[in-house]
């Protein structure tokens, strides 16, 4: 057991030393400071909230141009886009160790 936690362990390390990663942490830090960013983000999750309690198309289209608003913001893209590439590695780790098991399972059944 051990050494399977050395290994999810190193890992874990990998990501955390990519550069995604780190920028995610440093944009993400930065971020916390900032007003408008977190004005929109609380106005946005508000409404999310209204959305889906009432389904109201005027709702969706007050969302719709507030996440515009957010996602024009400099640091905010940046951020997403770095966090979306930190998801893929983990996605891609999760989907390996699926289909490597998933494999290994099937082959023993035949």
């Amino acid at each position: 057991m051990e050494k399977l936690n050395n290994s999810l362990n190193d890992l874990i390390n990998y990501i955390e030393n990519t550069n995604e990663y780190k920028m995610c942490i440093t944009l993400k830090e930065k971020m916390k400071d900032n007003d408008t960013i977190n004005d929109l983000v609380n106005r946005i999750k508000l409404l999310q909230k209204k959305y889906i309690r009432t389904n109201d198309s005027n709702i969706e289209e007050e969302l719709s141009l507030l996440e515009k608003e957010l996602n024009e913001i400099p640091i905010y893209n940046i951020y997403n886009q770095n966090l979306e590439k930190v998801n893929e590695m983990i996605i891609y780790v999760k989907d390996r160790l699926n289909n490597y098991f998933d494999e290994l399972l099937n082959e023993k059944k035949n």
